[in-house]
């Protein structure tokens, strides 16, 4: 996915909502944010372009979301889908970490596939009231998966390699994460609603973040230059 193409799609979507201009002003009074759930399916029709899954259904819960789509794992063509609560994001320089907990799971096979993965989603052994569980047996799991059991599963996404290591990124958080802190998110109408709580640190938080994490990386910059 291009960011021309995302802005391109935000620039239209305004066009033909000029009131989420309005509605974006008067939560950013509030310390609030409103994803409108109709980005996300924008991002899930993205998604399906990369051919994994298809069929990506988005819809708002709340406080939570309902996700489905289709895909294949280990020759199984499966539909899955399940409501997501967000019960903490902690974002900072050092981890990137949202714990979700995974409701009302459903897993079918699609098709007439013989395979031992379809045999025993069928067979109806998996305990998917605890996904965490799992997600926690997964072979090769991914290592932005920290912690998996029962209905929860933690993500930290600066554990990806290749958000790690990107010095820029994390002195972008640093700073950002300095002026303000995730305080809750979930689901109100047909948004994705993120509350906010300013200066977590007080007024030497931006201070700090930008002679340790900027500074360093401008200095260094120069020189190699």
């Amino acid at each position: 996915m291009k960011l021309l193409d995302a802005a391109r799609a935000a620039r239209q979507y305004l066009r033909a909502h000029p009131q989420e201009l309005t509605r974006a002003a008067r939560n950013a009074l509030g310390l609030r944010m409103g994803v409108p759930i109709a980005a996300l399916r924008w991002l899930a029709e993205r998604a399906e372009h990369g051919g994994k899954v298809r069929d990506v259904h988005v819809e708002a819960v709340p406080p939570g979301l309902r996700l489905a789509a289709s895909f294949e794992a280990m020759h199984t063509p499966l539909r899955a889908a399940a409501t997501v609560y967000v019960e903490r994001l902690h974002v900072s320089d050092e981890e990137l970490t949202v714990t979700l907990r995974v409701e009302d799971l459903d897993l079918k096979v699609e098709g007439e596939a013989q395979t031992p993965v379809a045999a025993l989603v069928k067979s109806g052994a998996l305990d998917l009231s605890k996904p965490g569980n799992l997600v926690a047996y997964l072979p090769q799991r991914p290592p932005i998966i920290v912690d998996a059991r029962d209905n929860r599963i933690t993500l930290d996404l600066l554990r990806e390699p290749r958000l790690r290591d990107q010095a820029v990124l994390r002195a972008i958080l640093a700073v950002l994460t300095s002026l303000a802190t995730v305080q809750g998110i979930g689901t109100e109408g047909d948004y994705l609603e993120v509350a906010f709580r300013p200066l977590p640190r007080g007024l030497r938080g931006p201070v700090s973040a930008v002679r340790e994490r900027v500074v360093p990386l401008v200095a260094g910059r120069l020189l190699r230059g």
